[in-house]
């Protein structure tokens, strides 16, 4: 009978453990996706270094820092957003994960903003003069890794927005689901760590 009584809760134990593993299985894997992305960026930058520098250069660089203190600030309030669930403050979880998206949709604009910027400068692969080989292809590189990034980011706020939906009805999200979410929002923001100064500081 005792074994019986504690089943429901070994069951509820065992699914967050295979939700957790399939959530670690899934951030490796994306962890290596960027992987690659750093390190073909790192080898291009140590392949020409000097037109590497000089393409940095033309990029903008307290848009990056304005996007780097934007992406940070959000991933600290999914931390906060976390932190008060599992105080069961419902109201305060869902005030940090809004103002969490509203921060990363500011990021996207900032991003959005940028680009076209850059398209007007003829960097946009495809329009504008031809460039020289060497900005050219950096140029490629950068628009490949901040467009993948971005394509991360919109999950991340789809994931984000979830969340604060679910909180309103009778089916909240559970610490684990949360929790979750938060590791893919911490780790799109720590891909952002690294490609900021290899992109924007290399000048």
């Amino acid at each position: 009978m005792n074994l019986h009584r504690h089943e429901p809760f070994a069951t509820l134990e065992r699914q967050r453990e295979a939700d957790r593993l399939g959530m670690a299985l899934f951030l490796a894997s994306e962890t290596m996706l960027f992987g690659a992305v750093i390190l073909g960026l790192l080898a291009l930058r140590s392949f020409d270094p000097a037109g590497f520098a000089q393409t940095s250069a033309r990029l903008s660089l307290p848009t990056g820092a304005a996007n780097t203190a934007l992406l940070l600030t959000s991933s600290l309030l999914v931390a906060l957003a976390a932190a008060a669930q599992a105080r069961d403050e419902v109201r305060r979880t869902a005030l940090c994960l809004l103002l969490a998206i509203l921060l990363g949709a500011a990021f996207l604009a900032v991003k959005a903003l940028e680009y076209r910027s850059e398209y007007a400068e003829g960097l946009m692969p495809g329009f504008g003069a031809p460039l020289p080989r060497d900005a050219r292809l950096f140029a490629d590189a950068y628009f490949i890794a901040t467009g993948l990034h971005a394509l991360h980011v919109i999950v991340g706020l789809g994931l984000l927005g979830t969340m604060a939906w679910r909180l309103r009805g009778d089916d909240p999200p559970g610490e684990t689901t949360l929790g979750n979410v938060g590791l893919y929002w911490h780790l799109v923001d720590a891909v952002w760590v690294f490609l900021f100064p290899i992109l924007y500081l290399s000048r």
